[in-house]
Protein backbone atom coordinates (compact mmCIF):
# COMPACT_ATOMS: atom_id res chain seq x y z
CA UNK A 1 0.00 0.00 0.00
CA UNK A 2 1.30 3.75 -1.10
CA UNK A 3 0.38 6.38 1.29
CA UNK A 4 -0.03 10.26 0.81
CA UNK A 5 0.65 12.93 3.16
CA UNK A 6 -1.88 15.41 3.01
CA UNK A 7 -0.55 18.98 3.02
CA UNK A 8 -1.75 22.92 2.19
CA UNK A 9 -0.13 22.22 -1.30
CA UNK A 10 -2.07 19.22 -1.76
CA UNK A 11 -5.08 19.36 0.35
CA UNK A 12 -7.87 21.14 -2.53
CA UNK A 13 -7.09 17.64 -4.91
CA UNK A 14 -7.15 15.00 -2.67
CA UNK A 15 -9.64 12.68 -1.26
CA UNK A 16 -9.49 12.83 2.33
CA UNK A 17 -10.75 9.78 2.82
CA UNK A 18 -14.11 9.64 4.79
CA UNK A 19 -17.41 8.15 3.35
CA UNK A 20 -18.11 11.21 0.36
CA UNK A 21 -16.60 10.81 -2.52
CA UNK A 22 -17.35 14.32 -4.03
CA UNK A 23 -14.98 17.09 -3.14
CA UNK A 24 -17.46 19.30 -3.59
CA UNK A 25 -19.82 18.05 -0.80
CA UNK A 26 -20.17 20.67 2.28
CA UNK A 27 -19.26 18.14 4.52
CA UNK A 28 -15.80 17.64 2.53
CA UNK A 29 -15.53 21.27 2.34
CA UNK A 30 -15.69 21.63 5.70
CA UNK A 31 -13.36 19.33 6.99
CA UNK A 32 -10.57 20.25 4.66
CA UNK A 33 -11.29 24.23 5.92
CA UNK A 34 -10.71 23.07 9.32
CA UNK A 35 -7.44 20.88 8.38
CA UNK A 36 -6.08 23.51 6.22
CA UNK A 37 -5.73 25.75 10.15
CA UNK A 38 -4.41 22.74 11.60
CA UNK A 39 -1.60 22.42 9.52
CA UNK A 40 0.89 25.03 10.70
CA UNK A 41 -0.07 23.71 14.18
CA UNK A 42 1.87 20.29 13.58
CA UNK A 43 -1.37 18.55 12.45
CA UNK A 44 -0.67 15.22 10.09
CA UNK A 45 -2.91 13.77 7.65
CA UNK A 46 -1.82 10.35 6.51
CA UNK A 47 -4.20 8.51 3.45
CA UNK A 48 -3.86 5.82 1.72
CA UNK A 49 -3.08 6.74 -2.16
CA UNK A 50 -6.29 4.60 -3.10
CA UNK A 51 -9.76 6.07 -2.17
CA UNK A 52 -11.39 4.98 0.55
CA UNK A 53 -11.61 5.14 4.47
CA UNK A 54 -7.64 4.15 5.54
CA UNK A 55 -5.96 7.37 7.43
CA UNK A 56 -4.52 8.45 10.07
CA UNK A 57 -4.63 11.81 11.75
CA UNK A 58 -2.29 13.51 14.33
CA UNK A 59 -1.57 16.98 15.75
CA UNK A 60 0.91 17.79 19.00
CA UNK A 61 -0.96 17.18 22.03
CA UNK A 62 -1.03 20.79 23.16
CA UNK A 63 -2.73 21.99 20.00
CA UNK A 64 -5.09 19.20 20.17
CA UNK A 65 -9.36 20.29 20.59
CA UNK A 66 -9.53 18.12 23.32
CA UNK A 67 -9.60 18.62 27.11
CA UNK A 68 -6.48 16.67 27.86
CA UNK A 69 -2.85 17.17 29.76
CA UNK A 70 -0.41 15.20 27.84
CA UNK A 71 2.81 17.66 27.47
CA UNK A 72 4.99 16.87 24.66
CA UNK A 73 2.97 13.98 23.33
CA UNK A 74 1.46 13.28 20.28
CA UNK A 75 -2.56 13.49 20.25
CA UNK A 76 -4.05 11.08 17.52
CA UNK A 77 -7.71 12.37 16.54
CA UNK A 78 -8.44 9.70 13.89
CA UNK A 79 -7.41 6.11 12.89
CA UNK A 80 -9.56 4.80 10.98
CA UNK A 81 -9.55 1.42 7.84
CA UNK A 82 -12.51 -0.12 7.34
CA UNK A 83 -14.67 -1.68 4.75
CA UNK A 84 -12.01 -3.65 1.78
CA UNK A 85 -8.57 -1.89 3.36
CA UNK A 86 -9.80 -3.74 6.58
CA UNK A 87 -7.63 -7.03 7.88
CA UNK A 88 -4.43 -6.34 5.46
CA UNK A 89 -2.87 -4.61 8.02
CA UNK A 90 -3.22 -0.64 7.13
CA UNK A 91 -3.28 0.25 10.81
CA UNK A 92 -0.41 -1.24 11.81
CA UNK A 93 1.57 0.53 8.61
CA UNK A 94 -0.22 3.88 9.77
CA UNK A 95 0.38 3.70 13.18
CA UNK A 96 4.18 2.85 12.82
CA UNK A 97 4.54 5.57 10.75
CA UNK A 98 2.58 8.07 13.43
CA UNK A 99 5.12 6.56 16.17
CA UNK A 100 8.44 7.09 13.38
CA UNK A 101 7.28 10.37 13.31
CA UNK A 102 6.78 11.18 16.46
CA UNK A 103 9.81 9.35 17.72
CA UNK A 104 11.80 11.79 15.62
CA UNK A 105 10.08 14.98 16.38
CA UNK A 106 11.08 14.24 19.76
CA UNK A 107 7.83 13.38 21.61
CA UNK A 108 7.54 11.68 24.32
CA UNK A 109 4.59 9.11 23.16
CA UNK A 110 1.13 9.08 21.45
CA UNK A 111 -2.00 9.56 23.39
CA UNK A 112 -6.07 8.71 22.27
CA UNK A 113 -9.34 8.17 22.86
CA UNK A 114 -11.47 5.07 23.54
CA UNK A 115 -14.02 3.61 25.41
CA UNK A 116 -14.46 0.87 28.27
CA UNK A 117 -17.55 -0.57 25.95
CA UNK A 118 -17.26 0.15 22.24
CA UNK A 119 -18.38 3.20 20.74
CA UNK A 120 -18.70 4.79 17.03
CA UNK A 121 -15.78 6.78 15.79
CA UNK A 122 -13.57 5.84 18.59
CA UNK A 123 -10.26 3.58 18.28
CA UNK A 124 -10.40 0.01 18.93
CA UNK A 125 -9.10 -1.17 22.40
CA UNK A 126 -8.47 -4.13 21.73
CA UNK A 127 -6.47 -3.23 18.93
CA UNK A 128 -4.46 -0.61 21.43
CA UNK A 129 -4.13 -2.75 23.68
CA UNK A 130 -2.72 -5.35 20.76
CA UNK A 131 0.02 -2.34 20.03
CA UNK A 132 0.95 -1.77 23.86
CA UNK A 133 -1.29 1.14 24.17
CA UNK A 134 -2.54 1.29 28.29
CA UNK A 135 -5.37 3.53 29.87
CA UNK A 136 -4.05 6.51 31.69
CA UNK A 137 -7.30 8.29 32.62
CA UNK A 138 -11.29 7.27 32.56
CA UNK A 139 -14.51 9.83 32.23
CA UNK A 140 -17.20 9.27 34.38
CA UNK A 141 -18.87 8.23 30.67
CA UNK A 142 -16.70 5.40 30.12
CA UNK A 143 -14.33 7.41 27.52
CA UNK A 144 -10.95 6.58 27.87
CA UNK A 145 -7.55 7.94 27.50
CA UNK A 146 -5.02 5.61 26.46
CA UNK A 147 -1.43 6.12 26.26
CA UNK A 148 1.68 4.43 24.19
CA UNK A 149 4.86 6.40 26.26
CA UNK A 150 8.02 5.74 24.02
CA UNK A 151 10.47 5.57 27.63
CA UNK A 152 8.78 3.80 30.84
CA UNK A 153 9.74 7.43 32.99
CA UNK A 154 7.81 9.96 30.86
CA UNK A 155 4.41 11.56 32.31
CA UNK A 156 1.41 10.12 32.35
CA UNK A 157 -1.55 12.26 29.99
CA UNK A 158 -4.64 12.81 31.60
CA UNK A 159 -8.31 14.38 31.03
CA UNK A 160 -8.26 18.14 32.47
CA UNK A 161 -10.70 17.87 35.49
CA UNK A 162 -13.45 20.09 33.19
CA UNK A 163 -13.62 16.59 31.20
CA UNK A 164 -13.64 13.99 33.81
CA UNK A 165 -17.24 14.45 35.26
CA UNK A 166 -19.10 15.28 31.84
CA UNK A 167 -22.09 17.21 32.98
CA UNK A 168 -23.92 20.47 32.22
CA UNK A 169 -26.80 22.60 33.59
CA UNK A 170 -28.94 22.86 30.66
CA UNK A 171 -32.21 20.95 30.08
CA UNK A 172 -33.11 19.88 26.95
CA UNK A 173 -31.06 18.45 24.13
CA UNK A 174 -27.23 19.82 23.78
CA UNK A 175 -25.08 19.23 21.29
CA UNK A 176 -21.35 20.00 21.40
CA UNK A 177 -19.88 19.56 17.98
CA UNK A 178 -16.07 20.92 15.63
CA UNK A 179 -15.89 20.94 12.29
CA UNK A 180 -13.26 18.32 12.71
CA UNK A 181 -15.77 15.76 11.49
CA UNK A 182 -17.20 16.23 7.63
CA UNK A 183 -20.46 14.92 9.05
CA UNK A 184 -21.18 17.89 10.71
CA UNK A 185 -21.91 19.90 7.97
CA UNK A 186 -25.28 17.69 7.20
CA UNK A 187 -26.61 16.25 10.60
CA UNK A 188 -26.19 19.35 12.67
CA UNK A 189 -28.18 21.05 10.61
CA UNK A 190 -30.80 17.98 9.99
CA UNK A 191 -30.91 17.51 13.76
CA UNK A 192 -31.61 21.26 14.42
CA UNK A 193 -34.53 21.60 12.12
CA UNK A 194 -35.63 17.86 13.09
CA UNK A 195 -35.97 19.19 16.79
CA UNK A 196 -37.26 22.41 15.84
CA UNK A 197 -40.60 20.83 13.72
CA UNK A 198 -41.35 19.09 16.66
CA UNK A 199 -40.82 21.21 19.34
CA UNK A 200 -38.20 19.48 20.99
CA UNK A 201 -35.51 21.74 23.46
CA UNK A 202 -32.35 21.46 21.00
CA UNK A 203 -29.05 23.21 21.37
CA UNK A 204 -26.14 23.36 19.74
CA UNK A 205 -22.81 24.56 20.56
CA UNK A 206 -20.15 25.33 17.82
CA UNK A 207 -16.63 24.67 19.35
CA UNK A 208 -14.76 27.80 17.24
CA UNK A 209 -11.34 26.94 18.39
CA UNK A 210 -8.51 25.20 20.41
CA UNK A 211 -9.44 26.93 23.48
CA UNK A 212 -12.86 25.99 23.79
CA UNK A 213 -12.44 22.77 22.81
CA UNK A 214 -9.86 22.22 25.44
CA UNK A 215 -12.26 23.69 28.14
CA UNK A 216 -15.18 21.96 26.94
CA UNK A 217 -17.68 19.50 29.17
CA UNK A 218 -16.66 16.21 27.45
CA UNK A 219 -13.64 14.12 26.66
CA UNK A 220 -15.17 13.64 23.06
CA UNK A 221 -15.28 17.19 21.19
CA UNK A 222 -16.07 16.17 17.69
CA UNK A 223 -19.54 15.48 18.74
CA UNK A 224 -21.19 15.25 22.09
CA UNK A 225 -24.72 15.00 22.79
CA UNK A 226 -26.41 15.67 26.19
CA UNK A 227 -29.45 14.63 27.46
CA UNK A 228 -31.05 17.13 30.29
CA UNK A 229 -27.26 17.88 31.51
CA UNK A 230 -25.81 14.10 31.15
CA UNK A 231 -23.94 12.86 28.28
CA UNK A 232 -25.43 10.10 26.29
CA UNK A 233 -23.92 9.70 22.84
CA UNK A 234 -21.18 10.75 20.22
CA UNK A 235 -22.98 8.78 17.47
CA UNK A 236 -24.28 11.37 14.70
CA UNK A 237 -27.66 10.98 14.05
CA UNK A 238 -30.40 10.77 10.95
CA UNK A 239 -33.54 12.73 11.66
CA UNK A 240 -35.37 9.60 12.37
CA UNK A 241 -32.64 8.02 14.32
CA UNK A 242 -32.69 11.09 16.99
CA UNK A 243 -36.32 11.16 16.85
CA UNK A 244 -36.06 7.33 17.95
CA UNK A 245 -34.15 8.62 20.35
CA UNK A 246 -35.43 11.15 21.89
CA UNK A 247 -39.11 9.03 22.04
CA UNK A 248 -36.97 6.88 24.35
CA UNK A 249 -35.30 9.17 26.62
Amino acid sequence: MDYIRVTKDNLEKEHICCAISNNKDEQVSSKKAWLADRFDEGLVFLKSAERGKCFIEYIPAENAWNPIEAPGYMYIDCLWVSGSFKGHGYSSDLLSECIKDSKEKGKKGLCILASSKKKPFLADSKFLKYKGFTVCDEADNGIQLWYLPFEKSTDIPSFKECAKHPHIDEKGYVLFYTNQCPFNAKYVPVLEKTALANEIPFKVIRLSNREEAQNAPTPITTYALFSDGEYVTNEQMNDKKFLKFAGSC
